[in-house]
């Protein structure tokens, strides 16, 4: 690891919790953590870029719903489309908070309209949204909207002996799209919500079905514990539906976005995770305050 460490946080309890807990956990002693599971596990949505209006999955997911819609008329009495095409606010709002039914009824349409796809059809379809599609409020491809001090916070647990690993709600085969050029992970380090594969013809393809249960509240240290065969001993994340990923970790971190002037400042969908926060005294970091440069 070159340059400062953690060099876009400011000084403060954020910054020191951080590195006394890697010191701790690295360096021989009672809080000592063995090298095997030293894990750390970080939210995407939220927590490593920006979530509003909606997560940026959804953009490219949408617009494909969108054309199916139009070739498909019939599909507009089926969710997700009869929401998109009757721009339904309340089913917009739970996708915003990822509320999880609202999101399971999306990854299940997901999982369908790839069914059939060979994973290097899919790969290209999102690496085409990634060259292609812009942010609405700030003008640039998604992927440029990752938080830089979250990547430095990557390169100092990695310097210090940790595995770092994504861990989504999100689909899992779309983050690896972009996860090593974007995040520094390997695609074997991206746990999420996924569609299952069937190998025939002698080759891959997407199955309609999803594998496993959905990547969001419990669902999260059980994909966890079943990628790693461990628990994480650093979690990372910003909401509700992450509160059971950071209460399995022994240190916790919550990001929490109060930035209106470079971001966005909101609470919804992370009430209960703030409550938590305070009553275990995980380490809560504030975008306006701890974070002097975002992207």
């Amino acid at each position: 690891m070159t340059g400062q460490v953690l060099a876009s946080w400011s000084e403060g309890p954020a910054r020191r919790a951080i590195l006394d807990y890697v010191h701790e956990a690295t360096t021989p002693g009672t809080a000592f953590v063995e090298p095997a599971d030293r894990i750390a596990t970080f939210d995407n949505d939220g927590t490593l870029w920006v979530e509003q209006p909606l997560p940026p999955q959804f953009d490219f997911v949408f617009r494909a719903w969108e054309e199916e819609a139009k070739a498909d008329p019939s599909l507009a009495e089926r969710q997700p489309y009869k929401a998109l095409i009757e721009r339904d606010r309340a089913f917009f709002e739970g996708v915003a908070t990822q509320e999880p039914e609202t999101v399971a009824t999306l990854l299940e349409a997901f999982a369908r309209s790839w069914a059939g796809t060979t994973p290097e059809e899919f790969d290209a379809r999102v690496r085409e949204w990634t060259r292609t599609v812009r942010d609405p409020q700030f003008g640039v491809p998604y992927v440029e909207l990752v938080y830089r001090p979250m990547l430095e916070l990557f390169d100092l647990l990695r310097e210090r002996g940790f595995r770092v690993f994504v861990c989504s709600g999100g689909g899992r085969d779309f983050m690896r799209v972009f996860s090593e050029e974007t995040w520094g992970i390997l695609k074997e380090d991206v746990i999420g919500s996924a569609a299952a594969y069937t190998y025939t013809g002698g080759g891959l393809v997407r199955s309609p079905e999803l594998l496993g249960g959905l990547d969001l509240g419990p669902g999260k240290p059980e994909h966890i514990f079943a990628h790693t065969g461990r628990l994480p001993a650093f979690a990372g994340g910003n909401a509700d539906v992450d509160i059971e990923m950071l209460t399995s970790a022994a240190f916790a971190l919550l990001v929490r976005h109060d930035d209106d002037q470079r971001e966005y400042a909101y609470t919804k969908g992370a009430e209960a995770s703030l409550t938590t926060a305070e009553r275990l005294g995980w380490t809560v970091v504030s975008m306006k305050s701890d974070w002097t440069t975002l992207f």
